[in-house]
């Protein structure tokens, strides 16, 4: 009777070592491996990674999440397949408490069966791990490098009710691949701003994402002959669109304004006015 109990607590404390609380964990060097104790992990996001006893299979940790840099004690976890755990330099950057996180070792975008583009293939394989976590598997890569799409206005500009003599800002965020160039036009004219009007001004960079580009038209100290309707224009050779905003004038002093609103579309864009900014 005692020789298969003593056999039993033999095993048990055999795979202490590897087990606190439920989870894996490594206690010290060599500790012994019982596969029949593993726990079963499920849903896995970032596929399957070694415990630190290299026992036990466990879910890895995702791109972006915090992780146990390798030699270091065991606490977050370690990243998932094709994943790195690298310190946050941009956050100790910005004066903050500096922690090691995934990072994709491939950061090739991915173009995916559902016409999307994946940022990376730690991106893509995340993807493809929820579908099957809800049942189905119908997610590929339909080739390596972004997917090639017509511009999309992700932030269309927005109607602006201003005092004569403030500045006016729109903003007009797009997507697409190739990038696409952005234009600016004023009342469907089809010259493009700022022209030769010093106190027009038009600034575009990448951002805030890949593939994403964000332009900017600023108009200093409007007058009530800026008023008007203001296009941002995007476009690749795929394609074409348009996204347009209205600019109300108030006059100040003596002037009288340009376009006066009713009094409750007044209001409601002098909300619209304080959220933008």
């Amino acid at each position: 009777m005692g020789g298969p109990i003593l056999m039993s607590l033999l095993v048990l404390l055999g795979s202490a070592c590897c087990f606190i609380g439920g989870h894996p964990k490594e206690v010290r060097e060599g500790c012994r491996c019982v596969p029949q104790l593993c726990p079963q992990p499920t849903a896995c996001l970032a596929g399957l990674v070694r415990d630190r006893c290299h026992c036990c299979l466990e879910c890895g940790n995702v791109e972006g999440q915090v992780c146990d840099l390798e030699g270091g004690q065991p606490f977050h976890g370690r990243c998932g397949e094709n994943l790195l755990c690298q310190m946050d330099l941009v956050g100790l950057e910005r004066g903050e408490v500096p922690q090691a996180r995934c990072v994709c070792r491939n950061q090739r975008a991915i173009c995916g069966s559902d016409h999307k583009t994946y940022a990376n293939v730690c991106a893509f394989k995340k993807a493809q791990a929820a579908q099957a976590v809800g049942g189905t598997r119908n997610l590929s890569m339909a080739g390596s490098g972004p997917c090639r799409t017509a511009p999309e206005i992700k932030i269309p500009p927005r109607d602006q009710f201003n005092t004569s003599g403030q500045d006016a800002i729109f903003l007009c965020e797009v997507v697409a691949y190739p990038m696409a160039q952005v234009e600016w036009r004023k009342n469907r004219h089809n010259v493009s701003l700022p022209g030769d009007d010093p106190h027009i001004s038009v600034q575009s960079r990448g951002g805030p994402l890949k593939y994403e580009l964000s332009s900017w038209l600023q108009i200093e100290g409007v007058t009530l002959e800026d008023a008007g309707t203001y296009d941002c224009i995007a476009h690749n050779r795929l394609g074409r669109v348009t996204a347009h905003a209205q600019l109300r004038v108030m006059a100040t002093g003596a002037d009288r304004p340009s376009t006066v609103p009713s009094p409750h579309v007044l209001g409601d864009m002098s909300s619209e006015y304080e959220d933008y900014y």
